[in-house]
């Protein structure tokens, strides 16, 4: 029998670990080729992890709810043949740690001599620390790189499971210490206690107001997904100047045109068309005419990314409340029902939670409809590392003033407000209004005779 090593596969860019949540086989268990073994969470999206080779699940290496590394050996998987293979998703594969459960390292030792607990405070020479927290080689080598002690990283909590630090989390705080132009919190050797100039810090390293918990109140735990939005919006607010600008558009030529072919649309094509596929078009034209607006800022803050391909993400409301953003890839080369064909598909997987991860990465603008929630208008966060989003709110028929040959007319007209988030490090006011503006121009100028 051949023994081959299933690895955790990279899912994405700036993915490296991944949480278990359900192994949908045991051991023993008969496994066929392409059918699903493990159901795993990393902070983007849920995804089901198929079996590259036929054979029977012989050993797991990592219970539900563990938190591995991208390239762990998390399962062995009994084949016919005489070897030992390691078949997975492009990545480094490392060796599994001898206890199969536990991530933890043993301090490190120079000449025999394990290292002691406390160290001063500009260096991060252990491998783990006096309270047994688990911090990952990146995790520990930015300390290392930061000055950062031991002593102050144990008195963080972190977003991972059971508030183990992330590397979004150390990234934050970093920021943070470095913005006040020191360590958020200050570490007292003499007796290894921490001083807290406030309330514990969140994971972004700021402080958190106190909460009074007394009287008629229920305390819910945030579920992982939440966790991470929340911990994304903040991280986005501390990072981008946010700026909003505004405008209203009359939509009323594209309102109708949908009402009169929606029903053909469906019956020739087996998709419904609704405003959305409209909206992108309209976007994915103005990002054509203002490149600039389709960027990210480099790391170094000093750089500006322009982004070649025009790939614009959707803000789709889950069941659960939670949000999650699939990316219409190179939408500028679509034409209507081709973006109609993308978005339907898109929504309805993202409701299904079958979407896959990279289906939601790679954005570099980002669309939400405030409207379907009745909203007339809304001031988005931007989605890290884009540099805008467009809100559009609800179509409401109001009276507008109609411009004619013959003069100037009161009339219905469905008007629309939107609104563009940016991030002013980059996109000034003269850009972002133009930009706002265009979207406007295009929905106006609308092709009510465009075939279907």
């Amino acid at each position: 029998m051949a023994q081959v090593e299933l690895i955790m596969p990279k899912m994405g860019e700036s993915i490296i670990e991944a949480t278990i949540l359900k192994w949908v086989k045991n051991v023993g268990d008969t496994i066929e080729l392409d059918e699903t073994i493990l159901e795993i969470a990393t902070d983007k999206v849920d995804s089901e992890i198929p079996s590259p080779v036929a054979g029977t699940l012989a050993k797991i290496l990592f219970q539900e709810n563990d938190v591995v590394e991208v390239g762990k050996v998390i399962a062995i998987i009994a084949t016919e043949g005489s070897s030992v293979e390691s078949v997975s998703t492009p990545s480094v594969v490392e060796a599994p740690s001898n206890n199969n459960n536990d991530q933890k390292e043993m301090p490190a030792k120079t000449n025999g001599v394990s290292t002691p607990d406390r160290q001063p405070a500009t260096a991060m020479a252990a491998t783990s620390s006096a309270s047994n927290k688990f911090y990952s080689p990146l995790v520990k080598n930015i300390a290392k790189q930061e000055n950062i002690s031991l002593v102050e990283l144990d008195a963080l909590t972190g977003t991972g499971k059971d508030g183990r630090f992330t590397k979004k989390d150390m990234l934050a705080f970093v920021s943070n210490r470095q913005s006040n132009g020191g360590s958020v919190q200050q570490v007292a050797t003499s007796n290894n206690t921490i001083n807290k100039a406030a309330a514990p810090p969140t994971s972004n390293g700021h402080s958190t107001p106190a909460v009074s918990v007394s009287g008629n109140v229920e305390i819910v735990e945030m579920d992982r997904m939440r966790k991470m939005i929340a911990d994304h919006m903040v991280m986005s607010k501390h990072t981008s100047p946010h700026v909003t600008s505004f405008i209203e558009a009359d939509v009323t030529d594209i309102v109708n045109w949908r009402n009169k072919v929606k029903g053909e649309f469906q019956k020739k094509h087996g998709q419904k068309i609704t405003f959305t596929p409209i909206f992108v078009e309209a976007v994915a034209k103005a990002l054509g005419d203002f490149p600039m607006v389709n960027v990210s800022v480099h790391p170094d803050g000093n750089k500006i990314i322009v982004k070649k391909d025009i790939n614009i993400g959707m803000a789709a409301a889950l069941p659960s409340g939670n949000l999650i953003v699939p990316v219409i890839r190179n939408a500028d080369t679509m034409n209507m029902l081709g973006l109609t064909k993308t978005v339907n598909d898109l929504a309805t997987r993202a409701r299904a939670n079958k979407l896959k991860p990279d289906e939601i990465q790679g954005g570099t603008f980002t669309l939400t409809n405030v409207g379907t929630f009745g909203n007339v208008m809304g001031t988005p966060i931007i989605n890290q590392p884009q540099v805008a989003i467009l809100a559009v709110g609800a179509i409401r028929k109001k009276p507008a003033v109609i411009e004619t040959e013959h003069g100037d007319l009161i009339g219905i007209r469905h008007m629309m407000f939107m609104s563009l988030s940016y991030d002013h490090r980059v996109v000034d006011g003269f850009l972002g209004g133009s930009f706002l503006r265009r979207v406007g121009d295009y929905l106006e100028a609308f092709d009510t005779k465009q075939a279907i």
